[in-house]
């Protein structure tokens, strides 16, 4: 397939390896060079094609994200191909990334020419028969697995952006996710890729691009919330021969996969947002500091940073701008404390991960001592449409204090699970039962965790807060990376907190006391609370002392931690003190835990009106605590009884009573 490359002019691409300074103006449809009026046609037809708005075949796109291949998309692109060979049906099979909704992958995209991109949902390989055969051959809509058309529609096709899900989201870091091929940089020039960076370079200067920034109200969007301006200005007003500039991709909270499907989906979108914070800085080496959990980011990582280099968009001179720029893809070890910028700079100069105290902040003195500039992957993938658009277009946007937009996983109890990218101001309740619709299988809504281990469990009371930075920590949560797990009725906030502070004590970094020693402590106690009570006043005394001291001890963690992970570490465990308290109480006065997750507080009997006697339960209690006789009612003998829950995965008639 030709390239760009191959319909430039020879005054606007001198040779194969460095660019001047019209190539991306000319390839992207800004000021087109007149070097050519030939090579400016064929830049215009060459730009259509690959928008795939003039076609002379048939193209199939397939969802080939992780969430896809998990559901087997790799399976459903073999069973297309062979479809299509089978067939002798000549069409272009395309991957993309991730349209953001996972509930209903595999999708897949097809547009006939003179047609429209139609989507269909949860296919699998034995669809693919029949869709070939109605939407290729027919040229008809495959109605079983119809999700949408990318186009006006017609009578009975609705426009994907109107289904619930899409309807209310506005995509800006996502807008090119699920639509172009991750690996051709040529569809993102075509999507309008490197604008911002062209503009940057050619027209605003290193200052400039900061002022947009500044002007545009972007705040970091890896979970403080601090301007992304001020840290530029603070390297870039560094004097140091060496600068560099750190994408953060080291995703390690439980249900976050934003920056995963942003890398998988469109990686030249970050890289161009790392080039313009370099040029804006002074930076001339970057990093990617990415998950090595994360092998198919990784490899379009690669590849993208590939590309660039062979397009002269990094290395010497870019786009004869005199500015020079190489980026390295550094993989992490899964530490989730290496996602604290101090600890992630440590593990890049090779150190173990651990955070430092600051001041210096990073901006003044960071990797090997020079000024760094560290920002998360939506931070950063942010960047380009701002500085081609403008800050105020990017400030219109959002709240007084909250600018933009939001991308949030959503993950757990919920109906559509997948990444969203919402207007920031927007309501909880309305990304739960609206974009998200709601808990499936008629279950009540009990709480949504917001900002992974460092977030807060917020209850059904508060969903009217709105996502912005101060009115999330308001009510006890933050915004975090973008986390958002939904539980409902049959979730135990105590068990929810027992898991949040097992996980940040397993990763904590153990160099301060407070969050190595503390969050061990505050364990404990949470641990301590659905122990089984065995009639020993004493013991029950300690269960309530610990919870009265839970408070203190999490404020001694907060105000003494070193860095901002030990800091927010009892979040999980102070909101649910703070709107779970009921729950906590019966725990501990009642006994009893109503979601029935604690094993040791529940009870195992068998109803004799029932129970058939089959035996099945008695062959499968490790225990031997279930007894009776062949065809008789059986009985639970409670002192013997483990608590293991078998015999009601093994009973057919539902005769276990679980109390």
């Amino acid at each position: 397939m030709k390239t760009f490359l191959d319909f430039c002019c020879s005054e606007c691409w001198h040779t194969a390896e460095t660019p001047c300074d019209q190539f991306i103006a000319c390839c992207t449809g800004g000021p087109l060079c007149h070097h050519d009026d030939k090579c400016t046609k064929e830049h215009e037809e060459f730009n259509k094609r690959l928008k795939y708005e003039v076609l002379d075949r048939p193209v199939i796109f397939i969802g080939m994200g992780t969430c896809g291949l998990a559901s087997g998309a790799d399976k459903v692109k073999e069973a297309i191909q062979s479809e299509l060979e089978k067939n002798n049906i000549d069409a272009l099979v395309v991957p993309t990334g991730c349209i953001g909704y996972c509930a209903k992958e595999v999708i897949v995209d097809i547009k006939i020419p003179g047609g429209e991109r139609v989507s269909y949902c949860e296919v699998t390989p034995k669809d693919v028969p029949d869709l070939i055969k109605t939407a290729i051959k027919e040229k008809n809509v495959y109605s079983k697995r119809l999700l949408g058309t990318h186009g006006e529609g017609s009578e009975g096709i609705n426009n994907i952006n109107d289904l619930p899900f899409f309807r209310r989201q506005e995509k800006i870091v996502l807008e090119n996710c699920g639509i172009i091929n991750p690996t051709s940089i040529d569809e993102y020039i075509a999507a309008g890729g490197f604008k911002g960076l062209d503009k940057a370079l050619r027209i605003l200067k290193e200052k400039k691009v900061i002022n947009e920034v500044k002007e545009s109200g972007l705040r970091g969007r890896g979970g403080g919330g601090f301007p992304t301006y001020k840290k530029w200005e603070f390297a870039q007003a560094q004097d140091s021969e060496k600068k560099y500039i750190i994408c953060n991709a080291d995703e390690g909270d439980p249900g976050a996969f934003m920056d995963r499907s942003v890398l998988e989906s469109d990686p030249f979108k970050l890289v161009e947002g790392m080039i313009i914070g370099a040029y804006a800085i002074g930076a001339s080496f970057g990093y990617i500091y990415c998950r090595a959990e994360y092998p198919l980011a990784i490899e379009r990582l690669e590849n993208t940073l590939k590309l660039c280099r062979e397009y002269g968009l990094l290395g010497k001179n870019i786009l004869n701008s005199g500015f020079n720029l190489d980026l390295k893809i550094k993989k992490g070890a899964g530490a989730f404390v290496c996602g604290e910028e101090t600890a992630l700079i440590a593990s890049i100069e090779g150190k173990r991960g651990m955070p430092k105290p600051r001041p210096p902040y990073p901006a003044v003195s960071g990797l090997f001592g020079k000024p760094t500039v560290i920002n998360n992957v939506e931070t950063l993938s942010n960047i380009p449409s701002i500085i081609a658009r403008g800050g105020a277009w990017f400030a219109s946007r959002g709240t007084e204090t909250s600018k933009g937009t939001k991308v949030f996983a959503l993950s757990g109890k919920i109906a559509n699970s997948g990444l969203v990218e919402i207007p920031m101001g927007m309501p909880l309740k309305d990304i739960v039962f609206d974009i998200g619709g709601g808990i499936p299988d008629g279950k009540e809504f009990k709480a949504v965790q917001i900002g992974g281990p460092s977030g807060g469990c917020l209850p059904k009371e508060v969903m009217d807060t709105t996502v912005e930075y101060e009115s999330l920590k308001k009510v006890g949560a933050m915004m975090g990376s973008g986390g958002f797990v939904v539980m409902d009725e049959d979730t135990c906030m105590v068990d929810v907190a027992r898991y949040f502070l097992q996980f940040i004590t397993n990763e904590s970094c153990g160099k301060c006391v407070p969050c190595r020693e503390g969050t061990k402590r505050m364990l404990e106690i949470i641990e301590r609370i659905p122990t089984n009570y065995n009639g020993n006043g004493d013991d029950q005394l300690q269960r309530f002392k610990g919870v009265m001291h839970l408070q203190k001890l999490a404020a001694v963690i907060q105000d003494t931690s070193l860095c901002g992970l030990g800091q927010s570490a009892p979040n999980p465990v102070l909101s649910g003190l703070r709107y779970f308290k009921d729950e906590y109480e019966e725990h501990l006065f009642e006994r009893t835990c109503s979601a029935k997750v604690c094993k040791e507080l529940l009870t195992y009997s068998i109803d004799p009106d029932i129970c058939s006697g089959c035996g099945l339960c008695v062959k499968k209690c490790a225990a031997e605590a279930i007894i009776g006789e062949k065809k008789q009612p059986h009985s639970v003998v409670q002192a013997t009884c483990i608590k293991c829950g078998m015999c009601v995965e093994t009973c057919r008639t539902d005769a276990i009573i679980v109390n």
